[in-house]
C-alpha cells in the first residue's frame, strides 16, 4: 500500500468522523433541553468541547482534499483541468447552501424569508474552494513557495485580526454579500475567520505533496502535528500575554480575551497526528465511503432535522424539548438514518440523475409540441378577435 493512499485514506476516515460528529452535535444542540445544558457536567463539558472541534476540522479537512486534487496534476495555471472542476464544484456547493435555505411556502406567496440569505457551511467551503482557485492561479507563474506561504499567511492574518473585524457590522453592504463576513445578521458561519482553516488545510496538503515520497513523512508529520498541536492548544495564550507584555498592542490583549481560533487550530493538529498514527486502520470500505458522501450526508441531515423546502423538520417539531436520554439514542439513529440514505442515494446517484434528465427532456419536449400546436389556435384567436373588434368599432362608428 503506497504513502499516497495512505494519505487519502486517513483524511477521507476525519472527514467520516467530521460529518458524524456533525450530526449528531447539531441534533443534540438543537432538540436537548437548555435545562439539561449543564457546564458543570463532566460529560456535557466533553461533549462541549469535541463538538466544538467538528467545524474547524470540517473545513481544514476540505482544504486539503481540494487542494492535493489541485496540485498533483502535471499542468499548471488555467491549463490544470482541476480549476475548472473546482470553480463548479465551488458554485455548486454555494447554489446548494441557498437551495436548502428556500421555503417553497413563502416562494408561493412570493417572498424569500430573511433565514434565506444566512450563509452556512456549503456557502463558505464553496467560497473557500473558490478563494483557493483564485491564489492558486495568482501564484502558479511563481516559485513554489508563494503559494503555501499566501495560504499560511492569509490562516495567521485572518486569525490574528479576528477580534477587530467580528465587531463590524459591514451595514454598508446588502445583507445577502454582508452575511458572508459577519453574524449580525444571524448566519451559522462567515467566511472570515473559517477560510483560514481551509486555507490551513490547503497548506499542509501542499507539504504532503511535496515529501510525498519520503520515508519519514508520516514520522514527521505526527510529530510536528503533535508538537503544534500541543503549543498552539496549552502555550498560544501565554505566548500572546507575552506578547501584549512586550509591545502594548491592544490587538493581542484582545486575542487572549477569547482565543479559541488558535486554541481549536492545536485541537486540527491533534486530531491530524491520531488519524495519522491509526492510519493503517482507516480502510475500512463503509467508513471511506462515507468520507466521501459528506455532501449527501449533509443534505439530507438540513432537511430532516431543519425542514429544508417546507420548514417542516424535527427542529420544529422537537426543539429544546428533549431529555438526554433520548437526546442520544436520537441522534444516533439521526446519523444511521442520514448515512443510510446519503450512501443508498450514492450507490444510484446515477440512475436517479439520468430519470432526472430523462423526466426534464420530457417536459421540454412536451413543451414545445405544446408551443408549436398552439401557434395556429393563437393566431386563430388573434384573427377572430381583431374581426371582431372591427365589427365593435364599426358598430360604435354607426
Amino acid at each position: 500500500m503506497t504513502a499516497k493512499t495512505n494519505r487519502l485514506f486517513f483524511i477521507d476516515a476525519m472527514r467520516a468522523w467530521a460529518i458524524l460528529m456533525m450530526l449528531q452535535g447539531h441534533f443534540i444542540d438543537g432538540l436537548l433541553d437548555p435545562v439539561f445544558r449543564d457546564t458543570s457536567n463532566p460529560v456535557y463539558n466533553i461533549w462541549l468541547y469535541f463538538r466544538g472541534i467538528t467545524a474547524p476540522v470540517f473545513f481544514t479537512v476540505s482544504g486539503f482534499i481540494f487542494t492535493y486534487l489541485l496540485i498533483r496534476v502535471p499542468q499548471m495555471g488555467l491549463e490544470n483541468p482541476r480549476v475548472a472542476k473546482g470553480v463548479r464544484r465551488g458554485l455548486q456547493l454555494l447554489l446548494i447552501g441557498y437551495l436548502l435555505r428556500l421555503n417553497l411556502f413563502g416562494l408561493f406567496k412570493g417572498q424569500l424569508y430573511n433565514s434565506f440569505y444566512l450563509v452556512d457551511v456549503l456557502h463558505c467551503i464553496g467560497l473557500s474552494i473558490l478563494g483557493i482557485i483564485g491564489l492558486y492561479l495568482l501564484t502558479s507563474n511563481k516559485r513554489k513557495d508563494v503559494f503555501p506561504s499566501v495560504l499560511i499567511g492569509i490562516t495567521l492574518l485572518l486569525f490574528l485580526l479576528e477580534p477587530v473585524y467580528k465587531q463590524w457590522t459591514f451595514s454598508f453592504l446588502p445583507d445577502l454579500i454582508a452575511n458572508y463576513f459577519t453574524k449580525a445578521n444571524g448566519s451559522v458561519f462567515t467566511i472570515i475567520p473559517w477560510f483560514g482553516y481551509t486555507a490551513l488545510g490547503a497548506f499542509i496538503s501542499v507539504l504532503f505533496t511535496k515529501y510525498r515520497e519520503s520515508k519519514y513523512l508520516f514520522p514527521a508529520a505526527i510529530s510536528i502535528a503533535l508538537v503544534v498541536g500541543y503549543l498552539l492548544i496549552y502555550q498560544s495564550s501565554r505566548m500572546f500575554d507575552g506578547l501584549y507584555d512586550v509591545t502594548g498592542l491592544e490587538l493581542f490583549k484582545m486575542i487572549l480575551a477569547n482565543n479559541y481560533l488558535f486554541i481549536r487550530l492545536g485541537n486540527v493538529f491533534i486530531v491530524f497526528a491520531v488519524f495519522m498514527v491509526l492510519r493503517q486502520f482507516m480502510t475500512n470500505k463503509t467508513v471511506l465511503n462515507i468520507g466521501a458522501s459528506t455532501l449527501s450526508i449533509y443534505v439530507i441531515h438540513f432537511i430532516i432535522l431543519y425542514g429544508s423546502f417546507t420548514g417542516l423538520g424535527l427542529y420544529r417539531f422537537l426543539n429544546h424539548s428533549l431529555a438526554p436520554q433520548v437526546a442520544i439514542s436520537g441522534a444516533l439513529a439521526f446519523m444511521v438514518a442520514c448515512t443510510f440514505l446519503a450512501l443508498k442515494y450514492n450507490q444510484y446517484e446515477e440512475r436517479i440523475k439520468s430519470q432526472i434528465s430523462l423526466g426534464y427532456a420530457t417536459i421540454v419536449s412536451q413543451l414545445i409540441d405544446l408551443r408549436e400546436a398552439s401557434i395556429p389556435i393563437i393566431l386563430e384567436l388573434f384573427v377572430r378577435a381583431r374581426l371582431f373588434l372591427k365589427r365593435v368599432f364599426r358598430t360604435v362608428r354607426e
